[in-house]
């Protein structure tokens, strides 16, 4: 590698920084489906009731 490959190396890096950030945010952002809270209750709920029974 030489020096003058170390910028573009710094660019690619940069890059590919700003756009993992970029999904990430969008993906953040986005709402389950009422499906998968709906599972989760479910199974809160089941979690609890044999924590309770112990």
């Amino acid at each position: 590698m030489t020096s003058r490959d170390a910028p573009k190396k710094a660019r690619i890096a940069k890059y590919i920084d700003e756009s993992l950030k970029q999904v990430f945010s969008e993906l953040e952002a986005d709402t389950m489906p009422d499906q998968i809270t709906d599972l989760l209750s479910v199974l809160r709920a089941q979690d609890d009731a044999l924590k309770g029974k112990k």
